[in-house]
């Protein structure tokens, strides 16, 4: 983009809409910021480069490990440590580029949890993957804001949910709270790039990396009552969807917004699944539920309801837009379930088509064909789920399929056209005004 802008300065002070001293110090500028901006691609191969030379120190080792003494694997064990802990000292005193605070933070990460596996192997000391992961990801957890270093707050969060996933999934009656607090640790990093950097790309990478990390670990929590799943995932989903609109994300592109598309999107794949009667047949069942589960399921919803009261305040809700409140709906809704199946299903397919519908109207209104067509495929999906469940010929199918495909053609080309003719009406008036200071500057 900066070099697009430098390459049109020339005709820009050709036609005299700039002055040769601005277009130079415009130059200047740029030029200034692309010497103080970090080399990304060399950051990445810094990064990978540890990686592989970390690996590859550890294979040479596990090849010759069994003719080495005691003592020295002993030696062997702590030599990466040391040879880590040097280089990212050598990063912090001499002020060191970006690149190598990454690549030293990275190398030691790595070679803490090598450490920590080959004396442990040395010395037979007992424990488990779940705790050798936990003891890995503490341990190294003080470099993220030592280093400041984004490869290191990606891999904790990475290997944060792999420990979460292995402690609750792989026994199904614990579930992992220490997942929670590291989290909790790494929430004042992002936190810091919100403010400093809110759309950087790392900031989006973080905005999609950590509710991808809540949705893969929920159900781990839910380890008694797994009917209580569908209810804190439709929660979580409900609160993405609101922090997506809080300002600092709003403001962004969608591609940046995970909260955003992670919250919709959920929401209405679960209303898909929930539309179908034998899924509130299931809640039917329900005698009671209560323990952990339950205060995750009223903590979720309370933290959901805080944000939304939150975003009325600040008068950030569109009160049409019922991707708002399906959270709160879908609540009361499973409550109702637990009585009668049947007014819950009609109910959440009556959702799914107002949902569909607003979806288009906000793309029509903000001339956004992907919010458009979005609103579309809901719409779509609704009517396909029905053809599951209901008793139609396969000539009624066929035509609902032309008409919904006429509909979509149809839409987007009505769309495309109000979007032609507005941009010629702004050519046109742009025009009209260039003329009127041509006038006004010959008189």
């Amino acid at each position: 983009m900066n070099s697009k802008l430098i390459k049109e300065l020339p005709e820009l002070v050709e036609n005299d809409i700039i002055s040769q001293d601005i277009a130079s110090k415009i130059e200047r500028y740029y030029q200034s910021k692309t010497n103080n901006t970090p080399n990304r691609l060399f950051t990445v191969f810094g990064v990978l480069g540890s990686i592989l030379v970390g690996l590859g120190i550890m294979l040479i080792l596990a090849h010759n490990w069994d003719d080495f003494s005691k003592s020295i694997k002993t030696i062997f064990a702590f030599a990466p440590l040391v040879i880590g802990q040097l280089l990212v000292g050598f990063s912090i005193l001499n002020k060191k580029s970006k690149t190598w605070k990454e690549a030293s933070g990275v190398f030691l990460f790595f070679t803490v949890g090598a450490s920590i596996a080959m004396v442990s192997q040395i010395y037979n000391i007992p424990g488990d993957f779940t705790n050798y992961m936990l003891v890995w990801i503490l341990l190294c957890a003080p470099l993220i804001y030592l280093l400041k270093s984004h490869a290191l707050a990606i891999l904790h969060l990475v290997y944060a949910t792999i420990y979460a996933c292995n402690y609750g999934y792989a026994d199904g009656t614990k579930a992992p709270w220490l997942f929670l607090v590291l989290i909790l640790l790494l929430i004042p990093y992002y936190v810091s790039l919100l403010q400093s950097k809110p759309k950087a790309n790392i900031t989006s990478v973080f905005n999609w990396l950590l509710p991808i990390s809540l949705i893969i670990t929920l159900g781990a929590f839910i380890t008694k009552f797994d009917e209580l799943i569908f209810l804190s995932y439709i929660i979580l989903f409900g609160l993405f969807y609101n922090l997506g609109k809080l300002p600092v994300f709003n403001n962004l592109k969608l591609r940046q917004n995970g909260y955003l598309v992670l919250g919709s999107f959920g929401t209405v794949v679960l209303l898909l699944i929930s539309s179908f009667r034998i899924v509130w047949e299931e809640v039917l069942t329900i005698s009671s539920f209560s323990g952990n589960e339950t205060t995750l399921v009223t903590v979720l919803f309370v933290i959901s309801l805080g944000v939304l009261v939150y975003l009325f305040l600040k008068k950030e809700v569109n009160k049409l837009n019922m991707f708002h409140y399906i959270f709160i709906i879908m609540t009361i809704l499973f409550f109702v379930g637990l009585k009668n199946d049947v007014s819950p299903t009609i109910i959440t397919n009556i959702l799914l088509l107002i949902l569909g519908i607003n979806a288009i109207k906000i793309g029509a209104d903000k001339m956004h064909f992907g919010v458009l067509n979005y609103g579309l495929v809901i719409i779509t999906g609704l009517i396909f789920c029905r053809f599951f469940d209901t008793d139609m010929s396969f000539v009624i199918r066929g035509l609902l399929f032309v008409f919904v495909g006429i509909g979509f053609f149809a839409t987007n080309y009505i769309m495309f056209r109000k979007q032609k003719n507005k941009n010629t009406s702004i050519k046109s008036l742009d025009a009209i005004e260039i003329k009127e200071e041509d006038i006004k500057t010959l008189k």
